[in-house]
């Protein structure tokens, strides 16, 4: 160290002196400016997507609240549209079984006029037929018996026997 203070040149350090102060006023004036100019419109870059971040998030949550709530409402009309098809199916059902259930009943009455008519026309015919075979009958017994004096008065004396007085 002593060596170097034998060797200080004070015209030297003058020299150097004057060059470090000329060389901050040429960086001061054609650096640092630039510099922080740079800087300060990187600062206010960086501001600017903060603000235009925080404002997308912003956005972003009223969007995600609007799908929200059309999500729920269609959710809502969804279920009422579901609620509205089975109350239809329902009365659909309700209606089909009270058509076929009338039809049922037409058809029971039908059936039935039919098969009474039937009963009653095989009735009518089997009375036609016994009141032939009774006439019949009655004929070959009147033949029989009026041809016998004997038997005709057994028959009416046997009739007069049936024959109840009130």
């Amino acid at each position: 160290m002593e060596k170097l203070i034998e060797q200080f040149s004070f015209g030297l350090f003058f020299w150097q002196l004057l060059l470090l102060v000329i060389l901050l006023l040429v960086l001061r004036k054609f650096a640092w400016g630039p510099i922080l100019n740079a800087v300060e419109e990187r600062e206010s870059g960086i501001k600017d997507a903060l603000e235009a971040a925080e404002n997308a998030k912003k956005e972003m949550q009223n969007v995600t609240a609007d799908s929200e709530r059309l999500l729920q409402e269609a959710r809502l009309e969804r279920e009422a549209m579901i609620k509205e098809a089975r109350e239809m199916k329902e009365k659909i059902v309700a209606d089909a079984k009270g058509m076929a259930q009338v039809e049922a009943d037409n058809m029971i009455k039908q059936a039935k006029t039919a098969i009474e008519g039937e009963k009653k026309a095989a009735v009518a015919e089997i009375k036609d037929q016994v009141a032939i075979l009774s006439v019949e009958i009655a004929e070959k017994i009147i033949k029989g018996q009026f041809s016998d004096k004997d038997k005709q008065l057994r028959l009416v004396e046997d009739m007069i026997g049936d024959i109840k007085l009130n």
